[in-house]
Formats: structure tokens, sequence, C-alpha cells
């Protein structure tokens, strides 16, 4: 994992509600479904677990 969560694994908890092991299964099934996307169209600038991070903190605080 990188950027946030390589820096402070407690942000996930403290944000999404999650564990970092139940986070990591989520990243984990996320990136066999195809995380990534099709791969057209512009490139994703965040990596793929802090994509799932911003939607886990979302989903959570209902915050726009």
């Amino acid at each position: 994992m990188g950027g946030v969560l390589r820096a402070e694994p407690l942000w996930v908890e403290t944000f999404t509600g999650l564990r970092i092991q139940q986070f990591e299964r989520l990243l984990k099934v996320v990136r066999e479904r195809g995380g990534n996307g099709p791969g057209g169209g512009r490139p994703w600038c965040l990596p793929l677990a802090d994509r799932v991070l911003l939607v886990a903190v979302y989903y959570r605080t209902n915050l726009t």
C-alpha cells in the first residue's frame, strides 16, 4: 500500500471504521475485480489503495 496508508495505518481505522486487515481484504477484492478499470481514458493520479480509502471514508461519513 502506498501514499497515506504507508504513512499512517491508524488513519484507515479512524476514518473508515475498518481494521487494517479488513481494509486489506477489501483492497484485494477490488483489485481482483478489476479496480484499475478498463484502461481507457485519463490515467488515475492516485494509487488504487488511496482511491479505495477515499470511497470507504465517503461511504462512512457521507460527506460531499
